[in-house]
Parts: structure tokens; C-alpha cells; sequence
């Protein structure tokens, strides 16, 4: 993706953002690419599930993100200490759903792991994706594979089970902390643009449907 145009995406949605209007901020700006836009908000999705599971380096925070995310690595810092493999052996949301990993290359048949080790397997994956130049096109001129969406909505599709078991099983603990907003803002944007764009199929959703609704206003 060319630096110049990709920089011009992000101060659209700088600016959507900044106003707080979460729907105008996730809607295909006028005569932009679908695909220069999926690409551009999924690393931006990327850099906020990282720091929901895990530090991040400096270098990949945008400037216009910087306090933003610094507010969600307060999350972080719960979700480590109790987003244990003791605490939560498997990736669950709620009693009904436990997600098992596969990556389809070096691991093919889906396996059971806790949850911290889903996400540090998911953050991995995602991280691949994205540097790989053959999906996420870097340079000028250089065409988005056919399967770019697919590849953006299995993304989507796996962060969303991330916050699926963070409500589940660690929202109680954010509440304590008073950073529920925090978690709710980020998801919300989150959902907004994943239903905007037909990224995650409505079944997926099931986990956190109520809540998902309730942003919708279906």
C-alpha cells in the first residue's frame, strides 16, 4: 500500500475518531478502495488487540493512537495477571463457547490451549498477515490478493473471540478498575466496522450478541 495514501486513510479516520462519531468514522470514505480501507483499519485493530494481550513496541503505535492505547494497556496489565493458564486453561466465552487454535500450516488440526496461549498464537498469526506483502501490498501498484477480504474477516473473526473471553471471564475485574469505557469504545468501534463491512458472519457473534445488538440497534 502506497505510505502517502495510507497516511491520508488514517487521517480520515483521525478525523471521524476525534469527533467521537464511531459509525461516520467506519463507513468506505468516498471514492477510496475497499480493500486500502480494510487493510489500513486492520493493523490498526491489530496494534489494539496486541495491547489488550500483550506490550507492544513503541514503534508500531501510530502518533495519533499513542494516548488512546495507552489508556487500553491498562487492560493489559489485568489481563495478565489473571488471564492465566491456571486461571483460564481453555479459550472460552462463557459456558457455551471454547475456541481451539489451528493456523492451517503448522498446526492443521485445531487444538486445545489456554486462553493466554490462543492469543499469544493469534497475535503471532495476525502479525504474519500483515507483513506478508503478498496479502497486506506494501509497495505502489501492487494488487491485493483475491482472497484479501476472507483473509481480513478471519482476522476480525479470531479478535473478536479475544474480547468474546474478555467479557466472559475478566470484565468484572476492568469494572473494579473503573476501565470498563476503555474496553466498551474499542469494541464498539470494533463491531461497527467488522458489520460495516460484513466481516464476521452473525453466528460468530453469538457470544457477545446482546451486547453486540445493543450497539447495532437492530
Amino acid at each position: 500500500m502506497l505510505l502517502q495514501e495510507g497516511a491520508q486513510l488514517q487521517k480520515r479516520i483521525d478525523a471521524t475518531l476525534g469527533s467521537g462519531n464511531l459509525r461516520e468514522a467506519v463507513r468506505l470514505p468516498p471514492g477510496e478502495d475497499i480493500n486500502e480501507w480494510l487493510a489500513v483499519n486492520s493493523r490498526v485493530f491489530f496494534i489494539l488487540c496486541n495491547f489488550i494481550s500483550r506490550q507492544v513496541s513503541s514503534m508500531e503505535i501510530s502518533i495519533r493512537a499513542v494516548d488512546f492505547f495507552n489508556q487500553v494497556n491498562i487492560l493489559y496489565g489485568t489481563l495478565t495477571e489473571f488471564c492465566t493458564s491456571a486461571n483460564c486453561p481453555t479459550m472460552t466465552a462463557g459456558p457455551k463457547y471454547e475456541y481451539r487454535w489451528a493456523d492451517g500450516v503448522s498446526i492443521k488440526k485445531p487444538i486445545e490451549v489456554s486462553a493466554s496461549k490462543y492469543v499469544e498464537y493469534l497475535m503471532d498469526w495476525i502479525e504474519a498477515q500483515l507483513d506478508d506483502e503478498l496479502i497486506f501490498p506494501q509497495k505502489l501498484g501492487a494488487p491485493f490478493p483475491p482472497n484479501f477480504q476472507d483473509v481480513v474477516g478471519t482476522i476480525f473473526k479470531r479478535s473478536f473471540r479475544v474480547y468474546a473471553h474478555i467479557y466472559h471471564s475478566h470484565f468484572q475485574k476492568i469494572v473494579s478498575l473503573k476501565e470498563e469505557a476503555h474496553l466498551n469504545t474499542c469494541f464498539k468501534h470494533f463491531v461497527l466496522f467488522a458489520w460495516e463491512f460484513r466481516l464476521i458472519d452473525k453466528g460468530e457473534l453469538a457470544p457477545l450478541y446482546d451486547l453486540v445488538e445493543s450497539i447495532l440497534k437492530l
